[in-house]
C-alpha cells in the first residue's frame, strides 16, 4: 500500500464522537496528501464551530502518525457545504425522509415510558439512574425527557445549560454516563423560560424530538413522561404502538390510587403495562437497626394487585427504591447515586430493577434483523 492509502485506512478507523460513524464514511475527509514525512489533510466539519473539534484533532492525530513513513501531522478544518450535510443526513437515516425509528416494524429498540398518576414520586430520578444502570451493564440507551413542563433530566444528568449539536433539521444528542438525552430544556433560549404549550403543539414536540433526533442504534430508550394522564401520555402510544409503560408510586395508598390512573389509560390505548417501582420505601435507621416508614407502607403492592386485575395478567412489583437523602443530593449535583453511591441499598435496589428490565416478555420472532452477508 501507498502512504497515501496507508493513510485513508488509519482515518477509516477514526470515528466522529457524536455520529459514531468512521469519518470516510461521513464524507469528512476532503483531501489526503503527504509532503515528505508530513501528512496534510482536510477535514470537513458537519457545522461551523463543532464542538468536537479538538477532540478530532487529536484522535486523527493518534491514528495517522502510526503510519510508518508520517512524522507530522497537519490538519486543516472545514466546513460541509448544504449538499455535503443533506448526504449525511441521508446516510444516517438510510436514505429515508424524517422518521421515528422506534415506531418502525424493524425496531428492535424497547421503548419504555417512565409515568406516575402524580408529580413528586421521584420518576425522573429513577428514569436517570435506570438508564446509567442499563449501560454500566453494556446496553445503549437513551433517555427523552418528555415533561416539557418539568423536565428536570439535563440537572440530574450533569448536561445543565448545554446544547445539542444541529446539522440543519437533525440533531445529535448529548451524551452523559454513557447515556444520550434529550430535554426540551436543551432548545430554550433561556433556561428559566416557561414553556406554554396546548395540546396539539404538545404533541409535535414530542414527534420532533423523537424524529429530528439522530440517536442510532439504541437498545432501550427510557421516556420520561409528565405525570398524570394528559395529551403526551396518549401521544406516546399513538406515534410508538409497541411502548411500554413502567409506572411509579410511592407507600402511600393515597398515592397508589393515583399512580393506578397512569397504569389505567396506558391500557386503554392498549400499551403493556410493564411493572410498578416503589419510590421513597422505608429505609433502615441509622442509629438502630429499626425501618422507618416515612412515607407509609404498601402502595407499590395495591397499585401492582389494582393494575393486575384491571390488564387481566399480572404487573409486577419490580422492586422498592429506599428513601435515601443520597439519591436527592445525587440529583441536585448532577451524579446519580448508580454513579456516587453504587454499593448503596438504593443504587442497589435499582441496579436489581434494571436487571429485570433487561429481559424481555415478548418474542423477537418475526422482526427483521439489520444484517447484511
Amino acid at each position: 500500500m501507498t502512504t497515501i492509502e496507508l493513510i485513508n485506512a488509519a482515518l477509516a478507523t477514526v470515528s466522529d464522537p457524536e455520529l459514531h460513524r468512521p469519518l470516510p464514511e461521513l464524507g469528512m475527509v476532503e483531501s489526503v496528501a503527504v509532503n515528505g514525512s508530513v501528512a496534510e489533510l482536510k477535514i470537513l466539519l458537519t457545522i461551523s464551530g463543532c464542538p468536537m473539534q479538538d477532540r478530532l484533532r487529536s484522535d486523527i492525530t493518534a491514528a495517522v502518525i502510526q503510519v510508518a513513513a508520517i512524522d507530522e501531522v497537519t490538519i486543516v478544518f472545514g466546513v460541509m457545504s448544504e449538499e455535503q450535510r443533506n448526504n449525511v443526513k441521508k446516510l444516517l437515516r438510510g436514505g429515508r425522509e424524517k422518521f421515528i425509528p422506534f415506531a418502525q416494524p424493524d425496531s428492535l429498540t424497547r421503548v419504555l415510558g417512565i409515568a406516575s398518576g402524580k408529580g413528586g414520586v421521584g420518576k425522573s430520578s429513577l428514569t436517570a439512574n435506570l438508564a446509567i444502570s442499563a449501560a454500566l451493564r453494556g446496553l445503549r440507551v437513551g433517555i427523552l425527557d418528555a415533561d416539557v413542563y418539568g423536565h428536570s433530566i439535563p440537572r440530574l444528568m450533569n448536561l445543565m445549560g448545554q446544547r445539542p449539536t444541529a446539522i440543519d433539521q437533525m440533531f445529535i444528542p448529548l451524551e452523559s454516563y454513557g447515556v444520550k438525552v434529550v430535554s426540551m430544556e436543551m432548545f430554550k433560549p433561556e433556561r428559566a423560560d416557561a414553556v406554554a404549550y396546548r395540546g396539539p403543539l404538545l404533541h409535535r414536540v414530542l414527534e420532533q424530538l423523537l424524529s429530528d433526533a439522530y440517536w442510532g442504534d439504541l437498545d432501550l430508550l427510557l421516556i420520561d413522561l409528565p405525570p398524570g394522564t394528559g395529551d403526551l401520555a396518549i401521544s406516546l402510544g399513538q406515534l410508538i404502538p409497541t411502548s411500554e409503560i413502567l409506572v411509579v408510586t410511592t407507600p402511600q395508598i393515597a398515592a397508589a390510587e393515583v399512580a393506578e390512573r397512569a397504569g389505567r389509560i396506558a391500557h386503554q390505548i392498549h400499551q403493556r403495562v410493564v411493572g410498578v417501582i416503589e419510590n421513597m420505601s422505608a429505609f433502615p435507621c441509622p442509629h438502630c437497626n429499626d425501618e422507618i416508614s416515612l412515607f407509609g407502607e404498601g402502595g407499590g403492592e395495591e397499585t401492582a394487585a389494582r393494575l393486575s386485575v384491571l390488564v387481566g395478567s399480572e404487573v409486577p412489583l419490580l422492586g422498592k427504591v429506599p428513601f435515601s437523602t443520597q439519591l436527592r443530593t445525587g440529583g441536585d449535583d448532577g451524579k446519580p447515586i448508580v454513579i456516587a453511591h453504587p454499593d448503596s441499598l438504593s443504587a442497589s435496589a435499582i441496579s436489581a430493577i434494571s436487571e429485570k428490565l433487561m429481559v424481555r416478555s415478548n418474542s423477537l420472532l418475526g422482526v427483521r434483523l439489520g444484517l447484511s452477508t
